[in-house]
């Protein structure tokens, strides 16, 4: 990738040089959301942004190359998905704006809510997002997001097991599936390299894992540990796949 030979050859670029920039342009997992919490107005997430993947990525090329600054846009937004991110416009304001090096693009958890008849849909906006930043300058990579809840945890407060309960009918029906798989064709039409942690949850699933137990809330957000998978997935890719 250009970025991994922008990092090596930093250092002799002279006085004019920018810094780094990466934009994460996704969810409420990119946005950095792990527990799901009760509070005096209800349900609320806890934001965590030391520990979501991209600070975490950063950390990692930070004790690489110490002395490249990187600018990290994170550019997740709660509750979103690639059809509303494009109708209201945030690629351009959140992304496109600071003329990232690199975007990481992460939909499907609730795109996937549609059902299979938004399919086309979804595979049209990220096609159009794709489209967008390359002709932007920007380097794209997909990644492919963490699997939901296989069953409802007792524990949960009643309508918490519902949300988990949809997150759980969603994946059985092979909804994630069909998005996950409409997102790595249009990134092949597109040219874009998939990062593929979607398939390394189910092999863990396949594993005999409690993929369910990896979630902070149970739900779709993965955990702190998760988190530093997504972190280490991307880093491999940037840095030693052609």
């Amino acid at each position: 990738m250009k970025l991994r030979e922008k990092f090596m050859n930093y250092d002799a670029m002279g006085d004019d040089k920018n810094p780094i920039t990466i934009a994460f342009f996704g969810d409420s997992v990119t946005h950095g959301a792990f527990e799901g919490i009760i509070t005096p107005n209800g349900y609320s997430d806890v934001f965590d942004y030391d520990k979501v993947y991209h600070n975490v990525l950063k950390q990692m090329f930070a004790e690489i190359y110490p002395s490249v600054p990187v600018n990290i846009i994170n550019a997740g937004k709660s509750g979103d998905n690639a059809t509303h991110s494009l109708w209201h416009g945030f690629l351009d304001r959140f992304v496109l704006n600071y003329n990232p090096d690199l975007t990481v693009v992460c939909f499907a958890l609730n795109d996937s809510g549609g059902g299979f008849e938004l399919v086309e849909r979804y595979e049209n906006s990220l096609r159009e997002i794709f489209t967008k930043l390359k002709e932007a300058g920007s380097e794209v990579i997909f990644m492919t997001p963490n699997m939901q809840a296989r069953y409802v945890t007792p524990e949960m407060p009643e309508f918490m097991q519902t949300m988990a309960q949809k997150n759980v009918e969603r994946y059985e029906s092979g909804a994630m599936e069909a998005y996950v798989e409409a997102a790595k064709k249009v990134a092949a039409e597109c040219g874009v390299p998939v990062c593929d942690c979607f398939a390394k949850w189910k092999k863990l699933y396949a594993y005999g894992v409690d993929t369910t137990r990896l979630l902070a809330n149970r739900i779709n957000h993965p955990n702190r540990n998760m988190h530093m998978m997504f972190a280490h997935s991307l880093f491999e890719m940037i840095m030693f796949e052609d």
